[in-house]
């Protein structure tokens, strides 16, 4: 895709003069003042650099350079005017984060050098951004993996709660909707040090000893602390490590759903019905933020799109959702229900079955609108 300039000034013949001089070496789209510019951002954009002349009616070139970085973060930004002030030229470095700085006249060699400049400066951000989310992505693949090794028990409770929040996340817009997402699938990430006959006591709702109680408390705590050390997952260990806590105003909004999706998940796996429920956690004065449960419980409702399906170890494919435990004949977990399948997941079933005998057929939950796929 070619990395596209737009020049914003509110003069014609001055924008006419840009596209005439640059159009042979650059991608170049122009706009009649802030107000077009900011449209064109919206409904054009990407681009990888925008221009703009300081002096401009009803909106400034510095105001104007600060809505782009909003508007767009990546955006390279430069501002060109022909009055060579020097305050002027320090507040919109700091105020629109402004890359080059030029003066009218700027001869075409000039500008065409600064624009060279303002695409490579784009494109190593693109390439850092791109680079740190493929690291991000391996290290929250090898954690979850991890955990699926360790301990499927809580693996499968975090795949479940993973696939309630995204739920929940269809019917509304929630501020970082992936940190949340990334929190839930890693929320119960602290317990690959628990026993595995703690978490199977939680399953079932047997009653902890007090030391086991302590243990399981600790474990957003362990899991946030793993967390934290990796680059742009701050928010994550914070919803993680805040799962557990009470209602407040305080508590991000993350925080809040997660906790309102763990506590649904343990009540669940202890064998009470979803109205039953509710009707336990309406009554926990202070617990949840009401508005959260009330919008989690009608997300419930989407639980109808999917259906139940009885298949074998070879017919397993990826987003199909285990409705029971996959053990074997001597009762060893190798799969817990609740948990999303995917390439690695079906791929350690397969090799399991070649050493175990796999209890069959496996109930699984199918989204209805892929079902027809899936049976082709």
């Amino acid at each position: 895709m070619a990395e596209k300039i737009l020049f914003v000034d509110d003069d014609a013949k001055v924008l006419e003069a840009f596209s005439a001089n640059l159009r042979k070496n650059f991608v170049v789209t122009t706009a009649l003042g802030p107000e077009e510019g900011l449209k064109l951002i919206q409904e054009a954009g990407p681009f990888a650099v925008v221009v703009s002349d300081l002096k401009m009616p009803k909106m400034d070139g510095i105001t104007f350079l600060s809505q782009v970085r909003e508007l767009s973060p990546d955006t390279v930004r430069m501002m060109i005017t022909g009055f060579a002030d020097v305050e002027v030229a320090i507040d919109a470095v700091n105020e629109g984060q402004v890359f080059r700085f030029l003066t009218k006249p700027c001869p075409p060699e000039t500008l065409a050098k600064a624009l060279e400049a303002g695409l490579e400066q784009h494109r190593l951000v693109i390439a850092e951004k791109e680079l740190l989310r493929g690291t991000l992505r391996g290290s929250i693949r090898v954690l979850s993996e991890a955990l699926s090794l360790a301990n499927p028990e809580a693996y499968g409770r975090s795949e479940r709660i993973k696939v309630l929040v995204r739920r929940l996340l269809k019917t509304f817009k929630v501020k970082g909707a992936w940190e949340l997402e990334l929190a839930a699938m890693l929320s119960h990430i602290g317990c690959m040090a628990l026993p595995r006959a703690v978490l199977e006591k939680i399953a079932t709702g047997k009653k902890l000893t007090t030391e086991e109680q302590h243990l399981y408390a600790s474990h957003p705590a362990v899991g946030a602390g793993l967390i934290e050390h990796i680059p742009r997952l701050g928010k994550v260990a914070e919803i993680i490590a805040n799962q557990h806590k009470r209602y407040t105003a305080n508590l991000s909004e993350g925080a809040r759903i997660l906790k309102i999706v763990v506590d649904f998940d343990t009540l669940e796996s202890k064998g009470l019905t979803p109205s039953h429920i509710f009707v336990r956690m309406r009554g926990c004065t202070g617990c949840y933020d009401m508005a959260l449960l009330e919008r989690f419980e009608k997300s419930l409702g989407l639980e109808g799109s999917y259906i139940r399906k009885n298949v074998t170890v070879k017919e397993l494919k990826e987003s199909m959702i285990l409705d029971a435990n996959v053990v074997t004949q001597e009762g060893l977990l190798l799969l817990a229900k609740g948990m999303e399948l995917n390439e690695t997941s079906i791929y350690r079933l397969i090799q399991a079955a070649k050493t175990f005998s796999i209890i069959e057929p496996i109930s699984v939950l199918i989204a209805s609108d892929t079902l027809q796929t899936i049976d082709a």
